[in-house]
C-alpha cells in the first residue's frame, strides 16, 4: 500500500512540474512580468501559510488549555471519589434497613 501511495505522489508531482513548465513555455506575458508573477504569488502563498501557522498553533493551544482544565476538573473528581470511599471504608459500610 505505501508503495503504491508514494508511487501515486511521485506521478502527481512529475505532473505538476510538468504542468509548470508547459504554462511557463505558453504563457502569454514576457519573461519579466511571468517571474514578478511566480515571485508575487510565492509570497502570497508564504504568508498565507504563516497565517495558517498561527491560527492552528493558536488553536491547538486553546486545545491544550481545554484538556488540562479538563484533566484538572477530572482529577479532583476522581480525589474526591477516592476520599469519599477511604471514609465510608474507615467508618464502616451504612447498614441496611427493610
Amino acid at each position: 500500500m505505501s508503495d503504491n501511495r508514494t508511487n501515486n505522489i511521485g506521478w502527481f508531482l512529475a505532473g505538476l512540474g510538468l504542468g509548470t513548465v508547459v504554462a511557463i513555455l505558453y504563457a502569454p506575458k514576457s519573461g519579466r512580468e511571468t517571474r514578478q508573477a511566480i515571485v508575487s504569488g510565492v509570497d502570497d502563498g508564504r504568508e498565507y501559510l504563516s497565517n495558517l501557522g498561527r491560527n492552528v498553533r493558536e488553536q491547538v493551544g486553546d486545545w491544550v488549555t481545554s484538556g488540562k482544565k479538563m484533566v484538572t476538573d477530572k482529577t479532583r473528581q476522581v480525589g474526591a471519589a477516592i476520599d469519599a470511599g477511604r471514609e465510608v471504608m474507615r467508618d464502616g459500610a451504612p447498614e441496611k434497613r427493610s
